[in-house]
């Protein structure tokens, strides 16, 4: 099984360092347009790929910042768990904002 650390060093021997983390997230969003073509085409093999390569690049960003992206999910769901939503009906929502956000 594939982890941040096997992918990041994959991502280090063949692409080299990052010298510019803002090029990661501009390769994500290009990465992310094609996941909405994938998307809009139903294109289930193609979703599944371009979304691997968006957590590819998002694992590569966090490292840079010695963060790991499933530390950081578990953080943010402690958070996301004590909030309370407002559903917009199409499967996503938003936090109602607390005092002071």
């Amino acid at each position: 099984m594939e982890t941040q650390q096997s992918i990041c060093q994959w991502a280090e021997d063949t692409f080299g360092p990052v010298t510019n983390p803002q090029g990661l997230v501009a390769r994500a969003l290009q990465e992310m347009k094609e996941l909405a073509e994938a998307n809009n085409e139903e294109n289930q093999d193609g979703i599944g790929k371009e979304t691997a390569d968006v957590v590819i690049l998002l694992y590569r960003l966090l490292d840079q910042y010695h963060l790991n992206l499933n530390e950081e999910v578990e953080k943010k769901m402690k958070i996301n768990r004590s909030r309370q939503w407002i559903s917009s009906g199409d499967g996503t929502g938003k936090h109602i904002p607390e005092i002071g956000e």
